[in-house]
This record gives C-alpha cells, sequence and structure tokens, in this order.
C-alpha cells in the first residue's frame, strides 16, 4: 500500500509519497506497537507544543509526524497492520521519551501525557512511557531466572552481579488520570512482547516543508 498526498504545483498537481521511518516495532499474537523515540538527554527535552503540533517550526513537528500529523498516522498504522497481518484495531502507538523539557515542573510531561491520553487511534491512546518506566520494567525483567537473548538486560544482570547497581524501589512517577487509565491495562504487558526491532520504513504521503 502507497497512500498518497495531492501536492499542487505551478503548472500540475502530483500525487507524492515517501517511506517515513518507525523507531520501534515491537509484536505479539494480539498487538503490533508502533514507537517514536526520543532520548534528548543532551538537549531541552521533548516539547509538548512540538509533539502535540500546535507550535514550534514545521521542523520540530515533523520530529512527531507519526503521532500529530494524521495523514501521515493513518496511512503508517494502515500499511503496518498489513504487512505484519494484523488488524487495524490491534496496533498501539507509543511515544518513549528519555527526556521531557522542564522536568522539575512537569509542565511540558503533563500536557504530553493528556494530550496522547485524548488521542483515539489504533487500539485507543497513545501510550507516553518514560525513562523511569522503561528502567523499572527493565530491571524487574533482568531479576527474572528465565533466559532472554537481549544485550541491554544481559548489561543489567552484569551490573547487578558486580554490585554496580544501587538496590531501588523506585517506582514511575505519577501519571496524570487520564493517562494512567491508558496505561494501566499495558503496563503488564511489555515482557511478554514476543520481538522488537528498529528503524522500519512504511510508505506515507510526502510532507510539505
Amino acid at each position: 500500500m502507497r497512500p498518497s498526498k495531492v501536492i499542487a504545483s505551478a503548472s500540475h498537481e502530483e500525487n507524492q509519497t515517501h517511506g517515513f521511518e518507525v523507531d520501534l516495532v515491537g509484536a505479539r499474537a494480539d498487538r503490533l506497537v508502533l514507537a517514536t523515540v526520543k532520548s534528548f538527554f543532551g538537549s531541552r527535552g521533548v516539547v509538548a507544543d512540538h509533539v502535540s503540533g500546535r507550535g514550534g517550526t514545521p521542523a520540530q513537528q515533523r520530529l512527531y509526524a507519526l503521532l500529530n500529523n494524521t495523514v501521515v498516522r493513518d496511512a503508517v498504522l494502515t500499511a503496518a497492520a498489513h504487512r505484519y497481518g494484523y488488524r487495524p484495531d490491534q496496533v498501539e502507538l507509543r511515544l518513549y521519551v528519555g527526556k521531557f523539557a522542564a522536568p522539575t515542573t512537569r509542565s511540558h510531561e503533563d500536557p504530553i501525557r493528556d494530550w496522547c491520553a485524548a488521542q483515539n487511534v489504533g487500539v485507543g491512546p497513545v501510550r507516553v512511557v518514560g525513562l523511569t518506566e522503561v528502567a523499572t520494567i527493565a530491571r524487574r525483567v533482568a531479576v527474572s531466572k528465565t533466559y532472554r537473548d537481549n544485550a541491554a538486560l544481559t548489561a543489567i544482570k552484569v551490573l547487578d552481579a558486580a554490585g554496580m547497581l544501587q538496590a531501588t524501589d523506585a517506582v514511575p512517577r505519577t501519571d496524570t488520570a487520564r493517562q494512567a487509565a491508558a496505561n494501566e491495562r499495558a503496563r503488564d504487558e511489555d515482557a511478554d512482547t514476543a520481538c522488537a526491532t528498529t528503524g522500519h520504513t512504511f510508505a506515507a504521503p510526502a510532507m510539505e516543508e
């Protein structure tokens, strides 16, 4: 499937498509996950208006086109569902964030979580996963005696065995009410994901500069 968008030029209209790369794809029997991943550790962090598309430059908004551009979002979801053999209502969109802008005040994290929770695409809301949530789940899975061929989990096991990880009972930061409701069912599902791969490209409408 190659969805297209009509682009007007000086002499005629034309349909343009391009490959849209999804950062992370995870799959199991009843769920396909498409994720945008933004670490932003060495920068200001993920900005709320850029995620929602309500502010910032066009280039900044395009970083989150999978979430805020409904034409791209619907085209990628449909193409991915078709490629991997899922129904569109089995596809979940996620945003993984390493650093939110203004982390102390949460003036960006809370609006991002609220905006994503209000979206309705595929299985429902867009799930937001922060750094603490990722680390907490990774620590929990790494403790399991079940072998997993995963370099990150192996690194955690090595550091833990060497006594270089500080024991903690830390839990993810409290979500806003809507995001908490959206995430509650999904939190314990992550460890059951059958596979996760990176850098998948899907045909999507060309985006204007």
